[in-house]
């Protein structure tokens, strides 16, 4: 829980700072937003959520 916590946080800054500085408009920063909302209901969810957890796991024990 924590990591998704922190992966949110840590996207949405990153998110945030492409719009302001113009390289990445509203629009399809909103479009991309909706992507990962309606992805996270489908199947392939779980996989995508194992995924993140074995990479953020290895990173962690470097």
């Amino acid at each position: 829980m924590a990591v998704s916590i922190s992966a949110v946080v840590l996207l949405g800054m990153i998110v945030f700072v492409l719009i302001r500085g113009g390289s990445v408009r509203l629009g399809p920063a909103l479009a991309c937003a909706g992507f990962g909302f309606f992805l996270a209901s489908t199947g392939a969810a779980p996989t995508i959520t194992d995924a993140i957890g074995t990479v953020t796991s290895w990173i962690s024990s470097i």
